[in-house]
């Protein structure tokens, strides 16, 4: 075990805090615990929450020191891609290139946050009253992120709960807990203590976050099933929310589109970050025209990408991140050959140590199958074939799912009046997977409730109030 990460601390009050206990983070490179993380005890997250409602009380009154604070936290960020790389990708798996920057996306979070206007909305001002509306802190937000990009989702709720004066306690996935406590102990001298906590643990933490009477907001990213679980304890308190959960995203490739040009950056939007990308393409529809080209684009990059671990330079590709992931795929890969499905390149695991799943494309399957219905989450896609694009928007929309989905073509003006009949919470035309700071990320369905990102997710951060000042 490295005794570098066996050494990172939770933050709790501004003061580094070691566990009641640790467990073990695996490199899903090797399959083996490389490091030990902090458990966080029930009295240290008492001591969390107790930290983050005192620091309250000051931290909401200033928003010009809140914005200082912001910019010190982006320049942290931007500086220590070095240091969260190589310990993002010993425990997520992603190449080292794309873990370092997820501290130059935080830094760009950061940096949003600090510049984006707050003002007050006017909504009467005659001789009678002046009529505001007001976006007022909501006090101690409750943040749990996920493996797939944990320093970055992260920034997404910190940034603008702390703009909107809110203090937080975050806790990272027990998969990736190792860079978020880094982060956290990077950051603890920019934010005054209390206002930071970054707490480690497993399930049992969560609920424990989520069921607790301190937070007045909980912001969380992840499955459907757990979302469920957070709204359900959450509920007695009437917690504000903002959940954003999977997807189960469909592609619709039109009969005027090039096939290998839109194969090519499918493939990317598919398998990117190994699939393991909330807003990936999950599903694939091609007209029965341009089938044959498309696959066959998918299948010569999904042979000839490089797969391994993400030390090394090389590497496209790392593995899924953890065992049941792992699983889940290759249970999920198994029932579409089982169902008649025809592996067109991959298929099965990788020889050797280490979750690597060979990249797949899926064909001779339908709606129906279990890899169609339901979020894979990994390296592997199916194609489905349409005839009538009618029928095409219909399948994309039969889902509980509603994340995002996208219309690929020659013309773009044809696309979007496709896109706009697509039941998602974004649709996009030649594009897919695209994210920034100022736009909002938003699922429809069961894919998510409320807003991140934009002063969409700033207001999400706050209690709207209606100050109404008579005159005279």
């Amino acid at each position: 075990m490295s005794d570098a990460s066996t050494a990172q601390t939770m933050t709790i009050g501004g003061r580094p805090e070691v566990g009641g206990s640790s467990f073990g983070v695996i490199n899903p490179a090797t399959g083996a615990v490389f490091a030990e993380a902090p458990e966080c005890t029930a009295a240290q997250l008492e001591a969390a929450m107790g930290s983050a409602a005192e620091a309250f009380l000051a931290w909401r009154s200033d928003e010009g020191f809140r914005r200082d604070c912001l910019r010190r936290a982006a320049d942290v960020m931007a500086a220590a891609s070095d240091r969260i790389g190589p310990l993002l990708t010993a425990e997520q798996g992603k190449p080292l290139r794309i873990a370092g920057g997820e501290a130059q996306v935080a830094a760009m979070w950061f940096r949003y946050y600090a510049e984006l206007p707050n003002p007050r909305q006017v909504i009467r001002d005659d001789e009678k009253a002046l009529v505001e509306a007001l976006r007022r802190p909501l006090g101690v937000v409750a943040a749990i992120a996920p493996w797939n990009a944990p320093v970055v989702v992260a920034a997404f709720k910190i940034a603008p709960a702390m703009l909107a004066g809110n203090t937080v306690v975050l806790k990272p996935s027990p998969f990736t807990p190792l860079a978020t406590l880094l982060m956290g102990e990077l950051l603890r001298d920019v934010f005054p203590p209390g206002v930071l906590n970054v707490v480690s643990g497993g399930d049992a933490l969560g609920r424990m976050m989520t069921e607790h009477p301190v937070p007045n907001k909980i912001s969380f990213t992840g499955s459907v099933a757990t979302g469920k679980a957070i709204s359900s304890s959450s509920a007695p308190d009437l917690k504000h929310l903002t959940l954003e959960l999977g997807g189960n995203d469909a592609a619709i490739v039109l009969d005027d589109a090039d096939p290998t040009e839109v194969g090519e950056k499918l493939f990317w939007k598919a398998f990117q970050n190994t699939g393991q990308i909330c807003a990936a393409v999950k599903r694939i529809y091609v007209h029965e025209s341009l089938a044959a080209g498309v696959v066959e684009t998918l299948t010569e990059l999904a042979r000839t990408v490089v797969v391994g671990d993400g030390m090394d330079e090389s590497t496209q590709l790392g593995p899924i991140n953890n065992l049941p992931q792992f699983n889940r795929v290759t249970e999920l890969v198994e029932d579409a050959l089982h169902a008649g499905g025809h592996a067109t390149v991959g298929g099965k695991a990788l020889d050797g140590p280490g979750y690597f799943f060979a990249p797949t494309v899926l064909v001779d399957v339908d709606d129906g199958v279990r890899i169609v219905d339901e979020e894979q989450f990994g390296p592997a896609v199916p194609v489905m074939t349409y005839r009538d694009v009618d029928d095409a928007v219909a399948r994309a929309n039969a889902t509980t799912f509603g994340l995002s989905g996208s219309v690929w073509t020659g013309d773009p003006e044809r696309g979007a009046a496709v896109a706009e009949r697509l039941d998602c919470g974004t649709s996009l035309v030649n594009a897919h997977s695209e994210l920034g700071p100022d736009q909002p990320l938003v699922g429809a369905k069961w894919s998510g409730i409320g807003a991140e990102n934009g002063h969409w997710g700033l207001d999400g951060m706050t209690q709207l109030q209606v100050r109404y000042t008579a005159k005279g």
